[in-house]
């Protein structure tokens, strides 16, 4: 059976139709950050879904070549260059390290590429994309030098947004030589430049400028993944006016339609209102690792609720996440005690009332994150009681632990990896069981007391004890 996405251009769940099905070679575009800052979590709640989707597929036995931009060229890069008196690519390159690291923390799987606006071989595609749109009177040259393309030639313009041609006109009367362009909804194609870019220009057969936002993407996309390709993600945000401008663009070069499935994620809400520094309710995945979150809780937490549907971040939701995340490491960790190496194991078909196939089953259905996650705790809740009931065995246990490592490879959920502990907790660790061998148990407490107050967190089992960063 083949996985259902909604799909934004037709409002439908669809199976999924691609350009190369014998190959199940799956061309992926997802729009990346604008490197004028460091992500915020609601640009990475959208980098997330396209993980998430990504994962999925391949585990379904997809392959997945993924592109994701970077936009390093436009008025918030440029004023922010300028403000600190730098070059564009100086004031850029932070953010992008820091994208790359904030990346790695919350488990994302590297795309294929990471094109930039800026570079030469972009800036190439999008001149000779704009030159064919102005040759087939899609775009014109406004009198201030910039290029615009003429959206009243594009009868499906639209058609993504379901928006109104006639609503983007202005109301009421207005005087032509207002504006510079024919029509108020006609977008820039190529800036021309102007004394507040500075160093910011490239040469172009319309004078020197910078290209506009939206044909960077169309450029991006085309030149690595071709005319067409089989599925778009981003924000719902994106899908007006920006994804409906990619649509026009390359359609009016290629003559082909661009995009088979298009999928965007809702926005995400911080404490019920929207997040904005002006409220204080502004945060990045750095800011939450320094005040102590993983970036797997992050992950978890970002990941939890549906893509199509609002996502309220709490530190409450944090917390709840951490939780979750210790009921899976626990159960994991019995899981691997018992369990017996052998293999020859098969996985079972069924752990109580669950069909393991059941979790994939959800991810096909527009990745119904909520009814996987639903799976993996009904098998917790399952293998924990055969466990406590002595009715599993350690056959079982191994082929319960192989399916959690095929699920995890979709989550990505595991544990950090193991931190080195400090030679004073250890000292403390060893007084202690002798303290517990002891049954010295005040003078037990208190030494954990002493060790969680250095950041490690102990779990005490049958003659052991285990530490963990807290």
């Amino acid at each position: 059976m083949l996985p259902h996405f909604h799909n934004t251009l037709t409002r439908q769940t669809e199976p999924l139709k691609l350009l190369d099905p014998e190959q199940k070679k799956v061309r992926l575009y997802t729009c990346g950050p604008t490197v004028y800052d460091h992500a915020h979590i609601g640009n990475f709640r959208a980098y997330l879904f396209e993980d998430l989707l990504q994962r999925h597929l391949e585990a379904c036995g997809y392959d997945v070549e993924r592109i994701m931009n970077l936009t390093d060229v436009d008025d918030k890069t440029i004023r922010g260059a300028h403000a600190k008196g730098i070059t564009l690519d100086a004031y850029t390159r932070p953010y992008k390290d820091a994208f790359f690291a904030d990346c790695a923390a919350l488990r994302l799987r590297p795309a294929k590429a990471y094109p930039e606006a800026t570079d030469p071989k972009n800036i190439e595609r999008m001149i000779a994309m704009i030159a064919t749109l102005i040759e087939r009177q899609h775009a014109y040259q406004a009198e201030d030098g910039s290029v615009y393309f003429r959206i009243t030639s594009f009868a499906d313009y639209g058609k993504l947004a379901h928006v109104d041609l006639e609503a983007q006109r202005p109301s009421g009367r207005v005087q032509s030589d207002e504006y510079e362009k024919e029509q108020i909804a006609d977008f820039a194609l190529w800036k021309a430049w102007s004394p507040e870019d500075g160093d910011v220009r490239w040469e172009s057969p319309w004078g020197a400028g910078r290209p506009g936002w939206h044909i960077e993407c169309s450029a991006m996309a085309t030149r690595l993944l071709g005319d067409q390709i089989d599925i778009h993600c981003g924000g719902i945000d994106n899908i007006f006016p920006h994804h409906e401008a990619e649509i026009a663009q390359c359609e009016c070069v290629t003559g082909n339609s661009f995009v088979r499935l298009w999928m965007h994620c809702a926005h995400l809400m911080v404490d019920g209102s929207k997040m904005s520094k002006s409220a204080g309710n502004f945060y990045t995945a750095r800011t939450l690792m320094e005040r102590g979150w993983s970036g797997r809780e992050i992950r978890y937490t970002l990941l939890t609720v549906h893509y199509r549907i609002p996502l309220n971040f709490t530190m409450e939701g944090l917390e709840s996440s951490r939780q979750a995340l210790v009921r899976i490491d626990a159960w994991r960790e019995r899981l691997e005690e018992f369990a017996i190496a052998d293999a020859s194991i098969k996985l079972p078909e069924k752990l109580g009332s669950i069909t393991l196939e059941d979790f994939s089953k959800a991810l096909d259905d527009d990745l119904n994150i909520s009814a996987a996650l639903a799976v993996l705790f009904e098998v917790i809740r399952e293998s924990n009681r055969l466990l406590d009931t002595a009715a599993m065995t350690p056959q079982e246990a191994a082929a319960t632990l192989a399916w959690w490592h095929r699920v995890n490879s979709v989550l990505a959920l595991e544990p950090e990896a193991a931190q080195e502990i400090p030679s004073e907790v250890l000292e403390l660790l060893a007084v202690r069981k002798i303290a517990r061998a002891q049954q010295q148990w005040a003078e037990s407490d208190r030494l954990r007391d002493e060790i969680a107050a250095m950041g490690w967190q102990i779990k005490d089992t049958k003659g052991e004890q285990k530490v963990m960063k807290k």
